[in-house]
């Protein structure tokens, strides 16, 4: 079965074929450096992390580039509120940005190219507009892409062309989709922008985010690439209007296969700090959730469904996590040229679910429901010494892609861990069971596995 993926582009499945055989270019649309990321913002990483591993797990080469927006309106407005350097304030966020995916097991990008550092090749891509007459220039050094010079405006989010305000413009990054108008290709210096400006033939200024990334994603990727990837609130105006300037820029389709993850919502409802339910990684590592049990979380639902995060999910998610360690373990410690039943890896159900635009959850339960035969003939110490290997081969080869069974959690605290197996024991030894199980279940959520011997209890991380 060939490997299909949505395509918003034409709002349909299609067969994925690589433009070089073998090799895929993926660019995925990465943070704005002005505030740490938040869980939101994590699933659509996570969705980009799936894809690429799931790419390399079926024998792909991939070129994975991620852009930093480093200069727009809300990192220059944040930079001069706070009267910090720009490039010292977005490089600090960045850091952070990368720690949060190096702890959630995301794979990093192979290039993740600043926007300051590609002004040069903005400033080229804007002037090309203006030589093909998609482009004009307005009295304060701002130039503006014309949409009506556009025949294929509007294609990536649907809109009817006919309903687009022909002559307005607009040098706002977000704005509605029945705001279409004239977008900012340069946006000329304000003195509310401080410093923070470029010199450019029209005017001082700064690029606008949408040029950001045409310019970074074909600096390495080249004019034409396979899979470009974001949120589905980048669909408009982002990429559309991405999608616009490079057709006219590049004398190429630009890209093939435009993918985009939903939202998360928390929950039931949106993320709102007034809430209380806006969550950065690292609040919910403070509350002793896993990395591993985040990260499942945010992987086990399809990419092109709504996520409800409840942090009732994400136990749920270390106990699953913690079943499939569990049967590494026990996998492990059949001993060699034992004889039995011959059970055979679900790789043919893994692969036709993923192949099936990443269809995580019918991969997962295909791996779940083989985990419960092994389960099963495990505990009748009838599982052959050939199948034992297959299956931690196999649990292996999938975790390639889930990356969150041959892990280890150094986050929980030992000494928090230590002081909660205290508190059960003293709940055993007054009858409270109620207390007790509790308590080991919050343990669980952390990644830890009890065992209660005569000596007292023992514990280690899933």
């Amino acid at each position: 079965m060939a490997l299909r993926l949505h395509n918003t582009l034409t709002r349909s499945k299609e067969v994925f074929t690589p433009i070089e055989a073998g090799k895929v270019r993926l660019y995925t649309c990465g943070p704005t450096v002005y505030a740490p990321a938040h869980i939101g913002n994590l699933r659509t990483y996570m969705f980009e992390d799936i894809l690429r591993r799931y790419l390399e797990w079926s024998g792909y080469e991939v070129t994975h580039v991620m852009n930093i927006t480093d200069v727009d309106d809300k990192t220059i407005e944040k930079a001069i509120a706070e009267d910090r350097d720009l490039l010292e304030m977005t490089e600090s966020i960045t850091q952070r940005f990368e720690r949060d995916l190096a702890t959630l097991n995301i794979l990093p990008a192979h290039h993740l190219p600043r926007a300051t550092d590609y002004i040069d090749g903005m400033i080229g891509g804007i002037q090309t507009l203006l030589d093909r007459g998609v482009a004009y220039t307005a009295g304060d050094g701002s130039v503006f892409f014309d949409i009506s010079k556009d025949a294929g405006y509007g294609q990536l989010v649907n809109i009817d062309p006919a309903s687009l305000r022909q002559g307005e413009r607009t040098s706002d990054d977000d704005y509605g989709k029945d705001q279409a108008r004239d977008f900012a290709l340069w946006k000329g210096a304000k003195p509310a922008d401080g410093p923070y400006k470029w010199s450019a033939p029209w005017g001082e200024g700064r690029p606008g985010w949408h040029m950001e990334c045409s310019i970074m994603s074909s600096h390495f990727l080249g004019q034409h690439f396979d899979i470009h990837c974001g949120g589905v609130d980048n669909i408009f105006p982002h990429h559309e209007n991405e999608l616009a300037q490079s057709r006219h820029m590049f004398d190429t389709p630009f890209v093939n296969f435009w993918l985009h993850s939903e939202h998360l919502i928390v929950d039931g409802e949106k993320m709102s700090k007034s809430l209380g339910n806006f969550y950065v990684l690292q609040e919910l590592l403070d509350r002793g959730l896993t990395p591993e049990a985040l990260r499942y979380t945010l992987l086990a639902t399809h990419y092109r469904q709504q996520l409800n995060f409840t942090l009732d999910k994400v136990r749920e998610s270390q106990k699953a996590i913690n079943r499939l360690k569990e049967l590494a373990r026990r996998l492990e410690q059949v001993p060699v040229g034992h004889e039995g039943q011959t059970i055979l890896p679900p790789d043919d159900q893994w692969r036709a679910a993923m192949d099936s635009d990443l269809n995580i959850s019918g991969g997962l339960g295909a791996i779940f429901g083989w985990a419960k035969e092994l389960f099963a003939a495990l505990d009748r110490e009838a599982l052959s010494a050939p199948s034992t290997g297959d299956a931690l081969a196999a649990l292996r080869s999938y975790d390639k892609v889930l990356g969150v069974i041959f892990t280890s959690s150094a986050h929980a605290n030992k000494e928090r861990i230590e002081e909660l197996i205290k508190q059960r024991d003293k709940a055993r030894s007054d009858r409270d069971w109620s207390r007790a199980d509790s308590l080991r279940e919050e343990l669980a959520a952390m990644g830890v596995i009890l065992e209660d011997t005569p000596e007292g209890t023992l514990w280690k991380r899933g």
